[in-house]
């Protein structure tokens, strides 16, 4: 395995971000076809401080939104990953898994696969005990995913970091717990 994946799946390597995926990941968070399910696009700016706090978080806690490599054309292809979350609900602290991928690689099975993979390294290496996933009751796709890697719907909520009355601000919230 390449020294600088912290793990792999069979398609996918999960690494740091790094100064080389800047371009391709600000495009992604400037799309607003990618960005549909968020409040709102990135700039420049915003996308530099955000691979940064992603890394931290990895330094900090040694998992993360982890910066995702097609394996056999060893493009940048957006994340997949863990982050303890930054806001107060009724389920948190938590740990969350979320996926970000470049428009070219949906519809494939990226996100599924992904994800997949970050929870057995959740559960098996890092001895993570439950993960949380939520997203807009419109992000259909995201629920998609959600639910072919073993997730189960628990509640709704009103994100708090989403303002009152926005199209998005309520979320549904899945659930897994590990099977050891």
């Amino acid at each position: 395995m390449n020294k600088h994946y912290f793990f792999t799946s069979k398609r996918l390597g999960f690494r740091k971000f790094r100064d080389a995926d800047f371009e391709l990941f600000s495009k992604m968070n400037s799309d607003p076809e990618v960005m549909r399910f968020f409040p709102s696009t990135r700039n420049q700016i915003e996308v530099r401080n955000l691979m940064q706090a992603i890394n931290t978080h990895i330094d900090q806690h040694g998992f993360g939104y982890f910066a995702v490599d097609h394996l056999e054309t060893n493009h940048f292809i957006g994340f997949i990953g863990l982050k303890k979350t930054s806001f107060q609900s009724f389920f948190t602290p938590c740990v969350e898994i979320g996926w970000r991928l470049d428009s070219s690689y949906w519809n494939q099975g990226y996100a599924s696969e992904g994800a997949e993979r970050c929870l057995e390294f959740a559960f098996s290496e890092l001895g993570i005990k439950e993960i949380y996933s939520f997203t807009s009751l419109l992000n259909k796709p995201s629920e998609r995913v959600m639910q072919k890697i073993g997730m189960n719907k628990i509640n709704e909520f009103d994100h708090p970091l989403v303002e009152d009355n926005h199209p998005l601000k309520r979320h549904c919230l899945y659930y897994i717990k590990a099977k050891f």
